[in-house]
């Protein structure tokens, strides 16, 4: 079933001269202190990459054993990879969320069982949905677009001798202390990914890693290709790793609620429909005749997310990035000369 144009991001609701709330980059560069580490990496640009030191900032960053640890370029690597690696006899993606897993998985020759996630529970993860004989199942948290933060148990429920879970955990890190995660134990059967591009502007770079036990690392590897992490990459995974960084981004998530809860009651004030309780840097929004509003947004001079290329979702779903005050409020004024 393609009912969905799964290789659709954000990036390409976007045009020259539009306002950005369509992509899930929260800064719009890498901060002073990171493009310093980036500028002192390039006089060793001669060699081949080496993750060694990378490794093992991200183990330590999670209090993890080095051996739990792949670096990756950006978190979309990991899903070509799992899809490479992974021989599932019944794959399942929990629906809506991002659409790179599933197409990896398609891309792979693998078929795919995806799990609905009804609008009437808030988008809500019910661990039953998923059936029994799913052996390989995908689910974010928080979830993109729905921006839902399920519950660490209910991912827990979904663990069961056989079945590989992967957790995309891709904008955790801007959720103040990280709650839910499950990124600091080792968990028989899951995988965790995580991403360095949301919270420091380094969507160019390709710098994420994932978390598993070390056979599911071991076997990841095998079908990684050579270098396919560059040096720079391996320079921001050290530097966001370290306690100062992590400090850094502990700080911008708590900014992220304060900027987010400022969108909402401005959306409120509109009398628009928000899905869930949203705890990510975006919000999911329904509006009716949601295709026209966006394109009169547009005209506007802003670019949203369209909804409609998430399986579950539709033409009058919207996702908006959450921004700096300033920019919200030019744009809840713009949407609401909209919606009139």
């Amino acid at each position: 079933m393609m009912d969905c144009d799964l290789w659709h991001h954000g990036d390409r609701d976007l045009a020259e001269g539009l306002v950005d709330l369509a992509v899930n980059v929260r800064l719009p560069a890498p901060p002073d202190w990171l493009r310093r580490e980036l500028a002192a990496g390039l006089t060793g640009l001669a060699a081949y990459p080496d993750t060694t030191e990378a490794t093992k900032a991200i183990a330590a960053r999670h209090g993890r054993a080095p051996e739990d640890v792949l670096p990756t370029a950006g978190a979309a690597e990991a899903f070509t990879l799992l899809g490479a690696a992974s021989r599932p006899r019944y794959a399942a993606v929990v629906h809506p969320q991002f659409t790179e897993p599933e197409a990896a998985l398609r891309a792979a020759g693998h078929p795919v069982h995806r799990v609905r996630l009804p609008r009437t529970g808030g988008f809500r993860l019910m661990p039953a949905a998923v059936p029994d004989e799913a052996d390989l199942v995908f689910i974010g948290n928080p979830t993109n677009p729905t921006s839902v933060l399920h519950p660490a148990e209910a991912v827990r429920a979904l663990c069961r001798p056989g079945r590989l879970v992967v957790v995309d955990e891709a904008f955790l890190d801007a959720v103040p202390g990280e709650p839910e995660t499950l990124a600091t134990e080792r968990l028989p059967g899951v995988v965790v990914l995580r991403s360095l591009t949301k919270t420091w502007g380094l969507a160019g770079l390709r710098a994420g890693y994932l978390l598993a036990e070390p056979e599911v690392v071991a076997r990841l590897r095998a079908v990684q290709p050579p270098w396919s992490v560059s040096s720079l990459a391996a320079v921001a995974m050290v530097a966001c790793s370290g306690p100062g960084a992590v400090a850094e981004a502990e700080a911008l998530a708590v900014a992220v609620e304060r900027d987010r809860e400022a969108l909402l009651a401005g959306l409120a004030e509109l009398g628009v429909t928000v899905a869930g309780r949203p705890r990510a840097p975006f919000v999911l929004i329904r509006v009716p005749g949601g295709e026209r509003v966006r394109l009169a947004l547009r005209r506007a001079g802003y670019a949203v997310r369209r909804g409609d290329t998430f399986p579950g979702l539709g033409p009058d779903w919207l996702r908006l990035a959450v921004r700096d005050p300033v920019t919200t409020r030019a744009f809840l004024t713009a949407f609401g000369d909209c919606l009139a």
